[in-house]
């Protein structure tokens, strides 16, 4: 499922996740962690591979499309599992 976003709510997720979320994330995905990375606007192409991601220049750090919400439907259930 593709999803558009703005790179900022992209990255207000990503910082807004506890320490060692991009590996539970990989884990689960088996995905390699920099991979994760990259997904939520990383570049570290060396270690870990594009992700599907494409931005756009624009307001509010552009927009995102995503290809695949795997990573952030996993990165929202981690958020709401620490609301509780």
């Amino acid at each position: 499922m593709t999803k558009t976003i703005t790179f900022n709510e992209l990255r207000k997720i990503k910082d807004a996740l506890p320490s060692g979320s991009m590996a539970k994330i990989a884990e689960e995905l088996g995905l390699n962690k920099e991979t994760v990375r990259n997904y939520f606007g990383g570049y570290n192409y060396k270690d870990g591979k594009s992700c599907g991601i494409h931005i756009e220049p624009g307001p509010d750090g552009g927009l995102v499309m995503l290809d695949d919400t795997q990573i952030l439907d996993i990165a929202l259930r981690i958020l709401e599992e620490n609301k509780s």
